[in-house]
């Protein structure tokens, strides 16, 4: 079976939308006997299940049968510079158990890969879930992801990190597929997937200790020749110029408007400031240096940003990350500067706003990317096979 298997089915019912076998033979051109037939593994996986009857127009009434989300579960885990978000949710991206510890990313692959799977073994304990009810785990990292082999490329914040294998180490654990990216990337596809179906051309920018961005053209995700679309932390702005940045090279806009550089700022002018979460503090209190720091940082950002509406014309520009719970501030900034120096076609219907999903965004985006994958049409065609889906994933993966 290709494109009229039993995935093509499930894709048509992953809409949420119950449907009658009457609909399916209709969309699908299959002849009812077809569609049962293709039904039935998808039946005894627990992937499809009856719902409440259709109205009927004489005779037995039609059974309509929907997406069952709750069939199995996705892994995922959003990892940061300096904290880690593990969840577990269900085949839609609903979280259903979730925690975010502090882990330093610098501290190496090993050890925040190790909290991954312990946290994961954790969440299905709670949960009263074998690990085979997981069919694939989705992650992101705060660097350059080559996404066809989950290996991070020369990560300039993540010491240690340059070519590990993550989904091999991974699977020591979880004997299923392992979907790696960038924590932006994941981000982006999150934002969208809940707050934006049908934005085909939006920017999801991440400000916090690192500053990145998820691009999104034309309904797809852009990852570039090697992963690195839309590293824009350390692309040059002219009020960095001759500051180091930590990934070794000067004039980089996260060396002036990340989290560490503005906590900097700020304890020079006599505050105590260390984190993103200090410096969000301060600007919530009504801290005028900490709010027109903030604001400068915008106007930062908003340089960089500016080349990007005229490269990409995104309608759409939404802003998360930690520093992004200061608010209008920084928004205010980004906007000032990217409506004073892009050209009124690039700006005519372009919004600028506060992530809407806010620190859910990662975990979201990499369950998604996961479940995708799991749940692509030709894979769900192999699990017709076999009547256990976490071990046909294994091989299938």
């Amino acid at each position: 079976m290709g494109n009229d298997g039993p995935g093509e089915l499930l894709r048509i019912l992953r809409d949420g939308h119950p449907r009658t076998r009457a609909d399916m033979a209709a969309i699908t051109g299959l002849g009812r006997g077809a569609i049962s037939s293709r039904l039935e593994p998808l039946l005894e996986l627990g992937l499809v299940v009856p719902v409440s009857d259709a109205a009927s127009t004489g005779g037995r009434p039609s059974a309509r049968l929907a997406f069952n989300p709750g069939a199995r579960v996705a892994a995922a885990a959003d990892v940061g510079a300096t904290h880690v978000t593990v969840a577990l949710t269900d085949l839609s991206g609903g979280i259903l158990i979730e925690t975010t510890e502090p882990l330093e990313i610098s501290r190496g692959p090993e050890i925040v890969l190790d909290c991954v799977a312990m946290t994961l073994s954790s969440h299905l304990k709670a949960m009263n879930r074998p690990a085979s009810d997981i069919v694939a785990v989705g992650i992101g990292l705060p660097g350059p992801v080559e996404h066809s082999t989950g290996k991070p490329t020369s990560p300039p914040i993540m010491p240690g990190w340059d070519g590990f294998d993550v989904p091999t180490y991974l699977q020591r654990t979880f004997e299923v597929p392992i979907l790696v990216d960038n924590d932006v990337n994941i981000m982006a596809i999150g934002e969208r997937a809940t707050c934006w179906p049908s934005e085909d051309n939006m920017i999801f920018l991440k400000v916090a200790t690192g500053i990145g961005s998820g691009v999104i053209s034309g309904g797809t995700l852009q990852r570039g020749a090697a992963g690195v679309a839309g590293d824009v932390g350390h692309i040059a702005v002219s009020n960095a110029a001759g500051i180091q940045c930590r990934c070794g090279k000067t004039a980089c806009l996260e060396a002036i408007a990340g989290a560490p550089a503005i906590a900097a700022h700020l304890r020079d002018n006599g505050l105590e400031a260390f984190t993103a979460d200090d410096v969000v503090s301060f600007v919530r209190s009504g801290d005028l240096a900490a709010i027109q720091a903030v604001r400068q940082a915008g106007r930062d950002i908003g340089e960089m940003l500016n080349m990007c509406v005229s490269f990409i014309n995104p309608s759409l520009i939404v802003v998360g990350g930690s520093l992004a719970r200061s608010g209008e501030h920084l928004i205010a900034g980004i906007r000032e500067t990217i409506y004073a120096r892009s050209t009124p076609l690039a700006t005519q219907h372009l919004t600028i706003i506060q992530s809407e999903t806010g620190p859910e965004a990662g975990v979201v985006g990499a369950s998604i990317l996961a479940v995708e994958h799991a749940l692509a049409p030709h894979r769900v065609n192999d699990l017709a096979t076999t009547p256990h889906l976490g071990g046909q994933q294994r091989r299938a993966g």
